[in-house]
């Protein structure tokens, strides 16, 4: 700059010369500014992208909050695939999630079997890509299990059931320290199944998982049949991030839970080895009526009763057992029944489940319009009670949680 100005005003009077010098130095100064404003543009991009996430927290009014969308809610709308995992081992478990790509096509040596050809589409959907076990991380959150933590609460959830969650933590799934002791909570998600909306509903919960940091994500469609994909990859993550975790309880998204009747059933409980205790169901058949939700045909599984099982809607389990049961859940073909999947994982461990009349998987009594459901009083002596509307959850807590007078507390604990 200096020989450019030298050049300039070798021949210039003085009064020449300083005009020169100030136009210079002022289109000097102006390059500066700007350069500055575009590194600062390039450091700040978060931050509209925030303003977009929160322009977003209302949902449109056309949203679908159907969760099953024909074949294509089974696996990705696209590629339904994922890279394998190697087998872990309890002597050597990943630090990290350690998967980080999909790269997984349909197994298709099955579609020329007879056997295979006579199932229904969803079921064929299922087989073609059971292999698939693990998917990518969208959101994570180790840092939920730093520490000593002695009650882990994981609820299955979806993406359009923001007002389930938001009633959860505000009610029973609230983290807290209850003498000296930390309850930590945790929300299992894949990625929206309603194809139209998919990227609506993903800032959304991003943006939610912005709030709270409680979100865990997969890059897989939730789906009923994805449930069994949602187990093995929590039993994947906590074997992989929790080595202090002393129990873990996982519900749906839907119950009335009793965390003070939880820690009495614990104190009482804490020599039990092996600890998975729910509503448990022995001798459970499989459903053969093609109408119907739990509809298992002869080619997926062929004897006469399941093992034992804990009906899903929330159960209770020790965290040791939760690392063995993501060991055995490796050694067996995906099922496409989460709750009698887990129970198949049991059976490998030689673990029998514990039934407990404190867990109501279906409702207080199986009568739906039962005054006896809607009795705080009842509510008040168990530890899950499934099958509740968010405003009928609020409703109750407030009810079991206000001067409530029983004649007498029933004796399940």
């Amino acid at each position: 700059m200096e020989f450019i100005l030298f050049v300039l005003t070798h021949r210039m009077n003085n009064r020449d010369r300083w005009r020169v010098y100030k136009r210079v130095s002022l289109m000097f100064l102006l390059a500066l500014l700007a350069l500055t404003v575009v590194q600062r543009g390039s450091i700040n991009m978060g931050a509209p992208f925030e303003l977009e996430r929160q322009a977003r927290m209302h949902p449109p009014a056309d949203y679908d909050d159907k969760q099953e969308n024909g074949i294509k809610a089974f696996w990705k709308s696209s590629k339904p695939s994922t890279s394998e995992s190697p087998t872990i081992t309890h002597d050597n478990r990943p630090t990290t999630w350690d998967v980080t790509s999909t790269n997984c096509t349909a197994n298709h040596n099955l579609s020329e079997q007879d056997w295979f050809m006579g199932l229904e589409a969803n079921f064929k959907q299922f087989l073609l890509y059971r292999h698939c076990r693990y998917f990518p991380m969208i959101l994570n959150h180790p840092e939920k299990c730093s520490g000593d933590i002695y009650l882990l609460i994981v609820i299955k959830s979806v993406a359009t059931e923001h007002d389930r969650r938001e009633v959860i933590r505000k009610t029973w799934g609230k983290e807290q320290v209850v003498d000296g002791k930390r309850i930590k909570t945790l929300f299992l998600l894949g990625k929206s199944s309603n194809e139209v909306e998919r990227a609506n509903h993903q800032k959304l919960l991003e943006y939610e998982d912005y709030i709270y940091g409680d979100i865990l994500q997969w890059d897989f469609l939730d789906s009923f049949f994805n449930l069994t994909l949602k187990e093995t990859h929590f039993l994947k993550w906590f074997h992989t991030y929790c080595p202090n975790v002393r129990y873990v309880f996982k519900g749906d998204d839907d119950v009335f839970v009793s965390v003070h009747n939880i820690f009495e059933y614990l104190e009482m409980s804490s020599k039990v080895k092996d600890m998975f205790v729910g509503d448990v169901i022995f001798k459970a058949k499989p459903i053969r009526k093609k109408e119907n939700k739990y509809y298992i045909p002869h080619a997926l599984y062929n004897k006469t009763f399941y093992p034992p099982y804990a009906g899903g809607g929330g159960f209770l389990m020790d965290g040791p057992l939760v690392k063995r049961l993501h060991v055995a859940a490796d050694t067996l073909n995906l099922y496409p029944i989460d709750d009698v999947f887990l129970g198949m994982c049991l059976e490998v461990l030689k673990v029998t489940p514990i039934k407990h009349n404190a867990f109501k998987t279906f409702g207080l009594v199986k009568n739906k319009a039962s005054k006896l459901n809607r009795e705080p009083c009842l509510f008040k002596s168990m530890i899950v009670v499934h099958k509740l509307l968010p405003t009928d959850l609020i409703r109750m807590w407030n009810l079991v949680n206000s001067d409530l007078v029983c004649s007498k507390k029933a004796q399940i604990l």
